[in-house]
Order: structure tokens, then sequence, then C-alpha cells
């Protein structure tokens, strides 16, 4: 889905806009797409994130600055706790924030350094949510466990009595941040999920996969999805008229392509086509390939996914939305993380259907893809989403919040 640019209004000045997204691809591009929507209207704007990012940003119209890329997970014995690097990736982005004196800054959901450097240096800040809200409220399941919102009063009162119990993980949250935030010389916070601006959120997902909230907060903005990727050469279709089935496999989990072996063997006697992807991850055996099936290192999904009738993914928030903005309904398959709760909402949605980890199987995914074909239902509900998509673009929407956001003057306190 293009950019539209909106150069900014006559008379109106260019913003110093500071990005702040520290990660994979699902919470980098999506800053890169909000960047470039903004360098494109005019506005001084800075990325800071990983390194191998650098390149595309500066295509794209930002300046670059490389975030510190600390270990936090437990390989290498280099590890450190999220917050403990928080805290020492605050005082590199304070430094940055001084040099390039932003008006405004954005900080990905996961960027904790930002926001605490953006309020020590008293610099009003906006958050990026690259997928769902996972702020619930009475009667939401619990995020993340892949359960799906409730269609009866009982189900609701059901987790509306059960979610206080369920979710003592987010007053750790809040008692973590608050530690952190006293570490560097800033007042508790009395709500949880503290890392989310209470003056700005842009929450970069469909509202079709959003759940029905009681009341939306005035500072909670549904943008829409920020999709941005790689420029790729073209990649050959496998031959035939058969309905395409892409295999999109998640850039970060599953190192042994247990889902792209399974798809391919499973599919591989059926009426379809297959188109699959290793994502540049090299796998550490062959992986055999059918007669109806090709498989390519690296592909746009941009290009090719409107050519398909079903995407084969394990739900990456990214892979899902580039799916239905380009009309073709998923076959969800969850590794990690936030993957079960977009399969949920997928489901939710009649947008999709889900295999649970278990069922990552040849048989299990076949079964999946022939329910998905044999159901137009799927396809015709995807297809809504993208003419949706096509008269929303989430990028200009976001930026339009942003430059409203930065004119408003807006306060620096996260509550």
């Amino acid at each position: 889905m293009p950019t539209r640019a909106h150069p900014a209004e006559p008379g109106a000045r260019g913003r110093r806009i500071l990005l702040a997204a520290f990660g994979d691809p699902g919470h980098a591009f999506p800053a890169i797409a909000l960047g470039r929507e903004l360098a494109a209207r005019g506005h001084d704007v800075t990325l800071e994130s990983w390194s191998k990012w650098r390149d595309h940003a500066e295509r794209e119209g930002m300046r670059f600055a490389p975030a510190p890329e600390y270990q936090v997970f437990p390989t290498e014995g280099r590890a450190l706790k999220p917050y403990v690097a928080a805290v020492r990736a605050s005082a590199e982005t304070r430094e940055l924030i001084r040099s390039v004196d932003p008006e405004v800054v954005v900080a990905d959901i996961l960027t904790v350094a930002a926001t605490l450097a953006a309020e020590l240096e008293e610099r009003p800040w906006a958050t990026l949510v690259p997928h769902v809200m996972p702020m619930g409220e009475p009667g939401f399941p619990v995020y993340a466990v892949g359960a799906v919102y409730p269609r009866t009063a009982l189900g609701q009162r059901l987790w509306r009595t059960s979610r206080p119990l369920l979710m003592r993980g987010e007053q750790q949250g809040r008692d973590e941040l608050n530690e952190t935030r006293a570490r560097v010389g800033l007042g508790p916070l009395p709500h949880v999920h503290g890392g989310i601006s209470r003056r700005l959120a842009l929450v970069a997902t469909l509202p079709q996969l959003e759940y029905p909230r009681a009341a939306r907060e005035p500072w909670l903005r549904v943008t829409g999805p920020l999709l941005w990727e790689q420029p790729f050469g073209e990649v050959e279709l496998p031959p035939g008229k058969e309905p395409l089935v892409l295999v999109a496999p998640s850039t970060s989990q599953d190192p042994e392509h247990r889902l792209l072996r399974a798809t391919l063997e499973g599919l591989s006697g059926e009426p379809v086509r297959v188109l699959a992807t290793t994502n540049r991850r090299s796998p550490t055996r062959p992986i055999e390939v059918p007669a109806n099936a090709r498989l390519a290192d690296w592909l746009s999904y941009a290009r090719t996914m409107p050519r398909c009738a079903a995407v084969v993914c394990h739900a990456g928030h990214g892979t899902v939305a580039r799916a239905l903005a380009s009309g073709t309904p998923v076959v969800a398959c969850p590794h990690a993380g936030d993957m079960a709760e977009n399969a949920a909402r997928l489901r939710w949605a009649g947008l999709g259907v889900s295999l649970p980890r278990r069922f990552h199987t040849p048989r299990g995914v076949r079964l999946a893809v022939r329910r998905l074909l044999a159901d137009p239902g799927y396809a015709e509900r995807a297809a809504q989403v993208r003419v949706w998509c096509e008269a929303h673009d989430g990028a200009a929407t976001a930026a339009d919040e942003l430059e409203a956001f930065a004119a408003s003057g807006a306060p620096v306190s996260a509550t």
C-alpha cells in the first residue's frame, strides 16, 4: 500500500521530530513508515534505531542515530534485564535529544529508554504502538494468551471477574518501571502500562482487529497499519492457475523452519500453488520443495500478497496487517510473543483461521488451508479490509495526529 505524501500546510513550518524504535522489523519498520511520511511533509526527522536500519532510514529522507544495542536475552553471557538496559540507554538518548533538539519525541512501545530520556529532557513524547493495543479493560480476555473476545454477557462477566487475578503481570510491570524511573530521577506512575503516553498513543493497527471499548480514551488513536518493506527484486511465481498460497514465516521465530517445512509437505498434493520464503535465514538442513511450490530467499509482500488466496504465517502483526491490507485472508500459526493475540483477533474478526502450535504439522496446515479456501466469507471480509486501507492511509493519519500534537504544545508529564 503506497504512502501518499501530504506536504505541510502553507505557512506551517517543519518540526524537528525524533523517532526511537530499538528492535527487529516489527518495531523498526512502522517507525520507518512514519518517518518517511513526516520527512515527505518537510519535517526534520531523526530515527534512532539499530545500525542495520541506517541505509533505509537515510534513503527515506531521515537522519539516523545508532541506538545502543544491549543484549537483553540470555545468550553469549551478556544478558541485561530489560529495565537495566533501559537505564543505560536512556543516558545515551538524552545526549541525542540535546544534540537534535526535537520538539517532539515518538517512542516505540518497547523503547522505554526514549520515554525516560524525553521526560528527563522535558520534551513532549508520544507512543507508537506497532500492533493491537495491549491495554485491556473489564470484560477483555488477557492479552497474548490467545483467547477471543467474549460474544456473550456471561463470557464478559467471567473475564471481568477473573481478569484482576490473571493480570498481576501488569502490576509487576508497573513496579519494575517505577523502580527504573526512580533510578533516573523520575517519580512513580500510578497506572499500569506506564510506557504508553497518556498524551498521544498512535496504535498502528487495523480497527477491524481492535476489540470494542466502552469509552475511547481521548489520547488513543487507531491509525491503521504503518507498512514499509525493504526494496526487493521480482520473484517468479509457480506456474499454473490454481490458488496461490504464500508461506511467510517470522523473521525472529522458528529457526528450524518447522512451519515452512510443514506447509510445503502438507500442501504438496493440494490443488494450489505455493510460494514460500526463508526470510534470509539459512536452513540448518535441506528443505524439500514439492513440484507445486517455489522457495525464495526473500520476496516483496507488497507485490506478492495481492495475488494470493491465502497467507500462512506465524501471525506477527506486520505480516498479518500486510496480508489484510492486500485483501488476503490468513492462516495464523502463532509461535511466541503477541502472535497468539493476533491470531485470536483474526478469528474474532472472521479474517482468518488459526492453528495452535502443537498442530503446526503437515496435516494441520493442510486442513486449515482447506477450511480457509472453502469458505468465501474469509476472502470477502479481507477484501473489505483492503478497501478500507485504500481509503485510510495509516502513515498519513499518524502524521496528521503527530502534527496536531506538536502544534498543541502538549505537556511533558507521562501522567
